[in-house]
């Protein structure tokens, strides 16, 4: 089996985000989640969900560059305010356990 390779994205809360608030609970949130759902659907975003509690999100991307990902989260209605990438890297994958029956 050859390499597999994605992007690992972080992203972290931007200015307007309130912290008293839950993700679900920010204002937004239904467009935004129809945003990823719709990125997840085409197979651009192939696993994503909060990292830690509810103050990143990791996104393990299958895009040909960072500047494709950066075009594709630019919008999503959260990108303007609420959420900003923290960091894209690189990930080959070299260990993938065998599908559970």
């Amino acid at each position: 089996m050859s390499p597999r390779c994605y992007f690992v994205v972080i992203r972290k809360p931007g200015r307007a985000w309130d912290a008293s608030r839950s993700m679900r609970e920010q204002e937004g949130w239904d467009a935004h989640a129809a945003f990823m759902d719709a990125l997840a659907d085409e197979g651009f975003i192939v696993l994503g969900g909060p990292l830690g509690i509810d103050d990143r999100a990791l996104h393990l991307v299958d895009a040909g560059s960072e500047r494709e990902i950066e075009a594709r989260f630019a919008e999503d209605p959260w990108s303007a305010d609420m959420l900003e990438i923290a960091s894209i890297e690189p990930w080959t994958i070299l260990l993938e356990a065998p599908a559970k029956s």
